[in-house]
């Protein structure tokens, strides 16, 4: 039997690189297709030994690029898009990459989609979409209210992604996930940041009084979410991943400081960001009846994402 070639994009940032490490430990993909763009957050150094498997195909490029989008998607059975700016703050004081990257991009892997067919387009967004849900989890049909350039950008590609399925007939699937965290997450998100910061003697500022919630994710179990959805979803399907391990910002980093034996007068409070959403929640019913459930405690998974980073940067 022949198997699928897969096109991930993104694939040498955060959650890329993961799932390519998850992809290689089974079978079945004969050739995996990998692109990005090497911007300030994805690194080769992500994907290790990856790059040096067989099956792998490495191009450095950008999706919103025409030639080289249609050069990584040639013969591709499955399309996953990880290929985002992500970091909300960025987006506060420069717009521009997240537009060109999330909108534009998004829009030329569309176009070349329509030419190559594939069997699946998978495109991961972000529970920020649904915006703050100050109680509650939003369902997958709850409306869009984003508060910062970057969660518009996702809501904008996720309108482009509808629309080719409707006008087009593409099929697209769309992934909301929750707050991400585990190895080689670039250091401007929090967990990374703050140790980086607390092993190299920093204070760790916090926004306003710390009492933001977020629904913390492990990297592992959300690509395993992401891969059962390109096996059993169908053209149309939107599914929310979510853990139920809500934090506020305060706690997650008062139990770093207790990991790393530090104390907590190394946190500084700062003003709030603008735009500043107070909670994030999603019901992840949907994803659930998949046969999805997550499976790495917070408590073991969040101390084991502390001591890698620490372990990381405690060199430097």
């Amino acid at each position: 039997m022949t198997r699928k070639k897969i096109l991930v994009t993104g694939a040498a940032g955060f959650i890329g690189s993961n799932f390519v490490r998850m992809l290689l430990e089974g079978e079945d993909y004969g050739e995996i297709v990998l692109l990005d763009a090497l911007t300030y957050a994805g690194n080769l150094e992500n994907l290790g030994a990856a790059l040096d498997d067989p099956r792998v195909n490495f191009i450095h490029g950008d999706i919103a690029d025409p030639k080289t989008a249609a050069r990584a998607m040639a013969g591709c059975d499955h399309i996953i898009n990880f290929a985002a700016e992500s970091h909300v703050d960025r987006s506060l004081t420069s717009a521009d990459p997240f537009l060109h990257t999330n909108i534009m991009g998004t829009y030329v892997l569309l176009e070349t989609a329509r030419k190559t067919k594939p069997e699946k387009f998978l495109h991961i967004s972000t529970d920020e979409v649904y915006g703050p849900m100050l109680e509650g989890a939003a369902r997958e049909n709850f409306p869009f209210k984003p508060s910062s350039p970057y969660s518009a950008s996702k809501v904008a590609a996720e309108a482009l992604m509808n629309a080719y399925r409707v006008s087009f007939d593409l099929p697209v699937l769309i992934a909301r996930p929750t707050n991400n965290y585990g190895p080689y997450q670039y250091p401007e998100k929090l967990i990374p940041l703050f140790v980086k910061r607390a092993v190299g003697g920093r204070s760790l500022p916090i926004f306003g009084k710390g009492l933001q919630q977020r629904d913390w994710l492990h990297v592992h179990d959300n690509c395993r979410a992401l891969k059962l959805i390109l096996e059993k979803g169908e053209s149309g399907d939107i599914f929310n991943i979510g853990a139920d391990n809500h934090f506020e910002n305060i706690e997650i980093t008062k139990r770093m400081l207790k990991i790393l034996g530090l104390p907590e007068n190394r946190i500084e409070f700062v003003d709030d960001r603008p735009g500043h959403d107070f909670r994030y929640a999603v019901d992840s019913t949907e994803i659930e009846r998949l046969g999805w459930r997550p499976e790495i405690p917070f408590e073991k998974g969040f101390e084991k994402t502390v001591l890698w980073f620490a372990e990381r940067f405690g060199d430097k």
